[in-house]
């Protein structure tokens, strides 16, 4: 009866969780986090549920997904492929979040299946919750990052392991072989991290028994060697070497160690100095705000710890009190803990304010399993003292043994809603922002479409723009590409109609920006002469209006004097030159043009000091082979001199009073 009790609770507990995950990962980050890494392993699910291991991209440059390696067999991430499996599971069974909801379960259940093992059923029980409780869990397990997947599998070698210790069977040895097996693949040293206190124990159990352990730790060992085989060989199909990983492929110096540590531009001296420093601010804030109860819940675990090592810490528990030492201290060599902080000198920044010290996911099982030890110690402490006394019989006691976890339980309860509310708070911020970025693309981008899209963080697709992700094949309903080189994206699909995507304000998400987005149709012309008129709105009160042409080679001007509420100018484009045409332009100047560039129009309507804005116009220009070809202009409305050159949009509906653009492209077959 017991033991369908406990079995229920751990269901009922692992159901709860799958719930919270859900509702979390929907509402919460229903355009993925700040974490742009969600992209990458999303970007490989993909591929992997077409057979792919690389991608073949139509156009160089343009198409490379944040954090891909360049290859000559083609792009492939950086990351190892056992999180997008698991991703990619979930889409085979009706979409990417079920993998989300059933990594979160899996992990509940296995912990309570972990702590039954080292200890009993109510510690077991206690301790899942204490899991579901803490905002790390909870939000990480919401998002398509690597931690919870790695530690569902580490989870899966604790449980196996410690019921082929405890039963002798080899097929639970293999079983957790096999587990941590795979955990390696997924995340090598997050695997060596949590498996070492295990082969401490493993040991331990040779040189008491050599001959009754060898068979079963053996075989746990080669099932394990196997997955370090297959990282291995996915090494050498990738990277060509076996001893190279993906990841150092893609930055040499974003391994382990102290010395340079660099990933693309950033970069420091990490010294062990540094790193103890960055290392206990991770740890102050996983302890203090993302474990259940914070450092309510933090003391509980130490009193844990201690009344078990009391009490006689026994063999099959102590791996789980190894894990106090192996993760924290391994996550010193490793400078991602210093890069989570983001200004190390400032309190809230950096993504370990939005999704916690995600790299120390592993530290919450033996957290949350002697926070369980403490949290029934206390209640026993109080049940033994009420039976002791000859006023209260055993129902009493039983009353305030259930008194005390249910107080135990509310305190640790009400410092977690504090913790969490902000962070779901910070989170939840960002989409709001997001929202309104992804508002063009709402029930889905156009059909047959090709996208333009902005870099505001150097080449990279999906950095940041996560939510706007390409089929493998390049053949999705909206195909995305950086604007870089809109030509040979056009000409690459030739059957496909052309926008681009544009918002208002830096993109600073956390911040409230960009404000608003737009996705503007783009036409593609061409002939032996074009000609782009444009108007621009004046607003009362303007002194002047000033055009500006601009090429490589050089700049021509026009100042059209006081306009009543517009403005016009043509640009006219032929025989390798581009000149300003209109009443009293200079029709006699003109700039070369050859190739492909830019050509750049600007309207500066001056107000005065304070109060003047620039009209700005980019228009990409192809004058090869004695022709002209030319692509519907960027434009831009421009506040401040500093604030054009991609973050200044201008959006028609939401356009000041008396500001209006309206630009017309025309080819011809003669010159004008």
């Amino acid at each position: 009866m017991r033991r369908r009790t406990a079995t229920v609770g751990t269901a009922a507990v692992a159901l709860l969780g799958a719930v919270v995950v859900w509702l979390v990962a929907n509402r919460v980050f229903p355009y993925h986090s700040l974490n742009h890494d969600e992209g990458v392993y999303l970007q490989q699910a993909a591929m992997l549920l077409e057979g792919r291991l690389f991608l073949r991209p139509p156009v160089e440059g343009v198409f490379r997904p944040w954090f891909f390696v360049e290859s000559e067999r083609g792009l492939y991430p950086k990351y190892a492929p056992l999180p997008a499996v698991m991703f990619a599971l979930g889409k085979l069974a009706g979409g990417y979040r079920l993998a989300l909801v059933g990594v979160a379960a899996g992990n509940l259940a296995l912990v309570a299946g972990v702590v039954r093992e080292a200890f009993d059923r109510p510690t077991a029980l206690v301790a899942a919750l204490f899991v579901l409780a803490s905002p790390l869990f909870v939000l990480n397990s919401s998002v398509f990052l690597p931690y919870a997947p790695t530690t569902l599998l580490n989870l899966c070698f604790a449980y196996c392991y410690l019921r082929a210790d405890r039963t002798g069977d080899l097929r639970w040895a293999a079983a957790a072989g096999a587990a941590v097996g795979l955990a390696f693949f997924s995340r090598p040293y997050t695997a060596v991290l949590f498996a070492s206190p295990f082969v401490a124990h493993a040991l331990w159990t040779l040189r008491r028994d050599f001959r009754g352990t060898l068979s079963r730790q053996a075989t746990t060992a080669a099932l394990g060697l196997l997955g370090v085989a297959v990282a291995l060989g996915y090494n050498a199909v990738t990277t060509g070497s076996p001893i190279v990983f993906p990841y150092e492929a893609f930055a040499p110096l974003d391994g382990l160690g102290f010395g340079e540590r660099r990933i693309l531009d950033h970069g420091i001296e990490y010294t062990p100095t540094l790193a103890l420093r960055a290392n206990g601010r991770v740890l102050w804030q996983f302890f203090g705000e993302w474990i259940a109860g914070g450092l309510v819940g933090a003391a509980l675990a130490a009193g844990g710890l201690a009344v078990a090592v009391r009490r006689g810490l026994g063999a099959r528990q102590a791996p789980l009190a190894g894990l106090f030492l192996t993760v924290p201290a391994g996550n010193v060599y490793f400078w991602g803990n210093f890069n989570v902080l983001g200004d190390l000198d400032r309190a809230g920044d950096g993504l370990i304010a939005a999704l916690g010290p995600y790299y120390h996911f592993d530290l919450l099982l033996p957290t949350a399993t002697f926070a369980a030890v403490g949290a029934l110690a206390l209640a026993r402490v109080v049940r033994d003292a009420l039976a002791d006394r000859p006023e209260f019989d055993a129902r009493a006691a039983r009353v305030g043994f259930a008194a005390v976890l249910l107080v135990t339980a509310g305190v640790v309860g009400a410092v977690t809603v504090g913790n969490a509310e902000g962070r779901i708070e910070r989170n939840a911020e960002v989409t709001e922002t997001y929202e309104t970025a992804y508002e063009p693309f709402e029930g889905g981008p156009p059909a047959n479409s090709v996208v333009l899209l902005p870099d505001p963080y150097g080449d990279w697709l999906n950095h940041p723009f996560q939510a706007l992700r390409n089929d493998p094949g390049y053949d999705g309903r909206a195909v995305y590409a950086i604007g870089d080189r809109p030509f040979e994206t056009a000409d690459a699909f030739p059957n496909r109609t052309l926008y681009r995507y544009v918002y208002r304000g830096p993109w600073a998400p956390f911040d409230g920006s960009p404000r608003a987005a737009r996705l503007q149709r783009v036409a593609d012309v061409s002939g032996s002469a074009l000609a782009m008129n444009a108007t621009v709105g004046v607003p009362a009160g303007a002194d002047a209006v000033t055009f500006r042409l601009g090429t490589d080679e050089g700049s021509a001007y026009h100042v059209a004097g006081r306009t009543t509420d517009a403005a016009s100018v043509e640009l006219r484009l032929s025989d390798g030159t581009v000149r300003l045409a209109g009443p009293g332009a200079p029709s006699n100047e003109t700039l070369s043009v050859s190739g492909r560039e830019t050509v750049r129009l600007s309207a500066f309507v001056d107000y005065g000091p304070g109060g003047s804005f620039t009209y700005r116009f980019d228009l990409p220009v192809d004058a090869s082979d004695g022709r002209v070809r030319a692509l519907t202009p960027r434009v831009e409305l421009c506040r401040g001199a500093r604030s054009c050159g991609g973050e200044a949009a201008y959006l028609p509906e939401r356009a000041p009073d008396g500001v209006f653009v309206e630009t017309n492209l025309t080819a011809s077959e003669r010159n004008p």
